[in-house]
């Protein structure tokens, strides 16, 4: 840490019950000089309910580019900052990633207040596998990116965890089972810690359904689970010669003309192949 230089604290707020907020979190946002928060209109009457006066200062993802060095320069004078987000864990789907890398730059030390955080709260109740999941946040809003998005992770092995808005909950649920399958297990976890907690398992087809025919499930806060892909008894698998081919034809063609070839070379399905140039893309970045 630089001589002189304050602390950057990365607190988690509660995504729902009140009663969540941790005796640690509630005394960092009472010591610190400012408190960066996603919104602070929304933050306003949990600090209020805390008890906590610290002043507070606007940092979303449409101001993040000014404020994030102007926090920095705070940060080095000697003041300390909270970050917090509308709710749950900051940076999970939430504006601070520029604020946390340029902390680091500056060799600022950036101190995580751990609490609740939606995606792992869901996990911990889905009774899907824990070992491995992938967290892929919100999907694109557009019915085709949506669809191409979740084709990213339709042969990833691990359990997918998504978020959702209460208006594309629907669609979304409907474009999984149209790229992972109807019969893949999922979970949808709403209004997780509130009145109105629902977690429910079962084939995506049955959860759309369900969903869609009860507006009371349409409303709240939703985190989306889907079982990993489990690979059929029997299944070939790609061997090494293969995924080199792959590699070498879509590099110079789209990814589901070389599948088409490679499938035709080695009989393999190009479904399957198209997903594995998929998931590599998706692993490099």
């Amino acid at each position: 840490m630089s001589n002189g230089a304050g602390t950057i604290y990365l607190v988690a707020t509660p995504i729902g019950n009140l009663e969540d907020m941790t005796p640690r979190a509630t005394r960092i946002l009472s010591e610190v000089d400012l408190i960066a928060a996603e919104d602070t209109r929304h933050s306003a009457p949990l600090l209020k309910h805390l008890g906590v006066r610290t002043p507070m200062v606007a940092y979303h993802e449409h101001n993040e580019d000014q404020k994030a060095p102007e926090l920095i320069k705070e940060v080095l004078a000697g003041k300390s900052i909270a970050l917090i987000s509308d709710a749950g864990t900051p940076l999970l789907s939430d504006p601070g990633f520029r604020l946390v890398t340029a902390a680091h730059n500056a060799d600022i030390t950036v101190s995580p207040i751990p609490g609740p955080c939606a995606a792992i709260v869901a996990l911990s109740a889905s009774g899907l596998a824990t070992n491995e999941f992938l967290f892929a946040g919100f999907p694109p809003p557009k019915q085709g990116a949506r669809q191409h998005f979740f084709e990213r992770y339709a042969a990833y092995a691990q359990t997918l965890i998504f978020y959702e808005s209460a208006h594309r909950i629907v669609d979304s649920i409907t474009d999984m089972a149209a790229v992972f399958g109807d019969d893949r297990m999922a979970v949808v976890a709403r209004e997780l810690t509130k009145k109105f907690e629902t977690i429910r398992q079962g084939p995506l087809a049955e959860l759309c359904h369900w969903v869609a025919n009860d507006p009371n499930q349409q409303k709240g806060e939703f985190v989306v689970l889907v079982q990993g892909r489990t690979a059929p008894a029997g299944e070939e698998a790609i061997s090494p010669e293969t995924e080199r081919l792959l590699s070498l034809l879509a590099a110079e063609l789209p990814p589901k003309k070389a599948a088409a070839i490679v499938a035709e070379v080695s009989g393999l399905g190009k479904n399957r192949l198209y997903q594995w140039l998929i998931e590599q893309k998706s692993e490099k970045g």
